[in-house]
């Protein structure tokens, strides 16, 4: 068997309302879908979200990489030798995590093909389905407690409330949301690197009625010294999301206990195959992971669901970033009943592009 092409094209989805976090406000998301064929039939789909700020890529870099040499790289090649193929093309994208991720998540939907098996499954099938968080970006409080309760109408159970900008509204709105939804409904707190470490203490301390269960990157993501110091003194969990980036950091934040927790997206990384090894590090560690994402078709979300489902040390799942996308053309990847995530069936990712 050997792979005949490899095609990629620009997806342009509008959000349903624009949110705000820390550093931008969001209204679009630009991704780069792919598709690999091979000389037999099956074919492999995968979808690449950069984002400038965290991967340092644009789609016109992506489409530029997938659609030149790694075309001419894996063209030829067996698709069932999937760890050789993602060595070269790592090699010839060192600083390209979200382009490797597209073509690894296709890369691997092609070998469950080949192999008759849904991915998750193939890559160890540990459960079945994994309760997602659904994110609230900054607002007046008042809408950020409107969009809170409808949230929990709508069957979700977990909630990430964004900040960063001023603690004391930060710490006004995630009260207000407990005491809206009662104490049943999980609360997690991002403030995108938003916060000094003197600031998340703070926070932390002011916010303890509001039981929240963890609180992701409050600091810098180079400022490595601050978050230790915020994980070394809070009394809840600490997730490192922005500081993790490779491999490499993985170990160095592992290594030096600079967070209790690891936020492991696939366009971050570089894919399904580097998650995994991630996620070996931080279990090494006693470290939990969340599985994330960016703003992203529900593609992509259904890699990083899929891998989330074979992993048993992934113990939390915010894959809603396909949720308010329009015109996503691979809407349904990924199966939502009450704030669960459920894969589709079928073979691979379940989905044809």
């Amino acid at each position: 068997m050997k792979i005949t092409s490899l095609s990629a094209w620009q997806v342009s989805m509008k959000l349903v309302s624009p949110y705000q976090i820390a550093y931008e406000t969001i209204e679009r998301a630009e991704n780069v879908l792919l598709r690999i064929d091979t000389d037999r039939g099956p074919s492999g789909f995968g979808c690449s979200a950069p984002d400038l700020e965290i991967t340092g890529e644009t789609t016109e870099s992506v489409l530029a990489a997938l659609e030149g040499p790694i075309a001419e790289l894996v063209r030829g090649s067996d698709p069932r030798r999937v760890t050789l193929l993602l060595e070269r093309v790592r090699k010839a994208l060192p600083d390209q995590p979200a382009a490797l991720a597209g073509i690894d998540i296709a890369l691997h939907d092609l070998l469950a093909r080949i192999a008759g098996l849904p991915l998750w499954q193939l890559l160890g099938g540990f459960r079945s389905r994994i309760r997602t968080s659904v994110t609230i970006g900054i607002l007046p409080r008042a809408e950020t407690v409107e969009q809170a309760r409808e949230r929990v109408r709508q069957g979700f159970r977990a909630l990430k409330l964004k900040g960063g900008l001023v603690v004391e509204d930060d710490i006004e709105r995630v009260l207000a949301v407990r005491e809206a939804v009662g104490d049943r409904i999980e609360l997690r707190f991002d403030a995108n690197q938003g916060y000094t470490a003197e600031q998340s203490l703070h926070f932390i301390s002011e916010a303890r009625k509001a039981r929240l269960e963890l609180v992701e990157q409050p600091t810098p993501r180079d400022a490595l010294e601050q978050l230790g110091r915020v994980t070394r003194r809070a009394p809840l969990p600490i997730m490192a999301d922005e500081s993790l980036v490779s491999l490499r950091d993985a170990f160095r934040i592992a290594r030096r206990g600079l967070a209790d927790m690891v936020n492991v997206k696939l366009m971050k990384v570089g894919g399904i195959a580097r998650a995994i090894e991630v996620d070996a590090v931080a279990r090494a560690a006693r470290f939990e992971v969340l599985v994330g994402c960016m703003d992203e078709s529900a593609l992509a979300s259904a890699g990083g669901l899929h891998f989330a489902l074979a992993r048993p040390n992934v113990a939390y799942a915010d894959l809603d970033g396909h949720l308010d996308l329009l015109d996503d053309p691979c809407a349904g990847a990924v199966v939502l009943k009450h704030g669960t995530l459920f894969p589709r069936e079928g073979v691979g990712l379940g989905v044809t592009v």
